[in-house]
């Protein structure tokens, strides 16, 4: 009897072991993100999958030119997939002849389909701080495999 239960004991042991560098590895070195909307078109469609990496955003070395994964700054249960196209201390035209400056903190973002995109120009900058992470692949579907580099 004792020794099923030590048994038992150190295969739950095994197990929260395990447990614990999965939830580790997802939660600071990268994890998959399923992408759904028509913002990030032509260069991610709904229903892809991406591997992404979450160095860049703990570390804040996030450039112009990659695509995040941000928590949404109007709905924080909701993460959204943007391309940075300026970072804090950079102008970014807003309108015809008006102009912004990003923030320190913040980065200002857009969707590529800029005609079907709610981002940075309905909602302003964002602040690093709900930056998850950086966009590295795209891994789904199988035919569009591909690298996302920044620009």
């Amino acid at each position: 009897m004792k020794k099923g239960l030590f048994k038992l004991l150190g295969s739950l042991g095994y197990l929260v072991q395990y447990g614990c560098v999965v939830h580790c590895t997802f939660e600071y070195l990268g994890d998959f993100v399923l992408c759904s909307g028509p913002s990030m078109e032509p260069t991610i469609y709904s229903n892809d999958i991406l591997f992404t990496e979450h160095l860049s955003a703990l570390t804040q070395t996030i450039r112009k030119g990659d695509i995040i994964i941000a928590k949404c700054p109007t709905n924080p249960k909701q993460q959204i997939c943007k391309r940075v196209v300026a970072l804090q201390g950079e102008k970014v035209k807003t309108g015809f002849a008006s102009y912004e400056v990003v923030p320190i903190g913040h980065i200002w973002i857009q969707g590529d389909n800029v005609s079907n995109s709610t981002d940075s120009r309905s909602y302003g900058p964002v602040p690093l701080g709900l930056v998850r992470s950086k966009a590295v692949c795209k891994v789904w579907p199988p035919s569009s495999i591909s690298v996302l580099s920044g620009s």
